[in-house]
């Protein structure tokens, strides 16, 4: 993440946290759609990890996230936290079975940075598995023109198209797996499960 985006989300942590327990229905069916498409070894790691929701519910048991005071939120919740950027990750290669991005590539400094950092810390043939919400749906549209308006997390995302993900995950060293919607309202929340290429060379 930026200075900037860790800053609004130090800052405003605990109003952050407190949207899960506004839209629960929407969180549950975001859980929900993960639930249907994860298929990978543990050790599990979650970039952005924030308050720790996404895993406590998924049972994701690492986290890494450069927001102090979301970083005790999540570790209230039984997560093991390293305060940190997903751009230089301190994790040794090969440790995990699954990376997670939940509703964080559209937050971080360098998304291709950070993917690549995800496929060192992946054991041969893990998986990387993202939550997003797509710039070119629906949902993406009322989020970028809220971030418009000054909204205070949106006004910091930088949200990206569906053919912009599978490229830069392509670019990376991934291969798309799967891909499930959650159904909400006004489409939509994405779920992507990408598989380390063992054959792929990082510069």
């Amino acid at each position: 993440m930026s200075s900037v985006t860790e800053k609004i989300f130090d800052e405003l942590a605990e109003m952050y946290d407190s949207w899960y327990n506004r839209k629960k229905d929407i969180f549950l069916k975001e859980v929900e759609c993960f639930r249907k498409i994860i298929d990978a070894d543990k050790p599990w790691l979650e970039v952005g990890v924030g308050s720790g929701r996404f895993a406590k519910a998924l049972g994701i048991e690492y986290g890494l996230d450069p927001a102090k005071n979301m970083v005790e939120l999540a570790r209230k919740r039984g997560i093991k936290v390293f305060l940190g950027y997903g751009e230089k990750m301190p994790f040794s290669d090969e440790f995990f079975g699954a990376v997670f991005l939940i509703v964080t590539i559209c937050f971080v400094k360098d998304p291709e940075a950070v993917l690549k950092e995800a496929w060192r810390v992946l054991k041969p043939h893990g998986k990387i598995y993202l939550g997003l919400i797509p710039r070119d749906f629906p949902l993406g549209q009322e989020y970028i023109k809220k971030g418009q308006r000054g909204h205070k997390f949106y006004s910091a995302a930088r949200f990206f198209s569906m053919e912009e993900i599978k490229n830069l995950l392509e670019k990376t060293g991934f291969r798309i797996t799967k891909i499930c919607y959650a159904g909400l309202e006004k489409k939509d929340f994405v779920c992507i499960e990408a598989q380390k290429k063992i054959s792929s060379i990082k510069s």
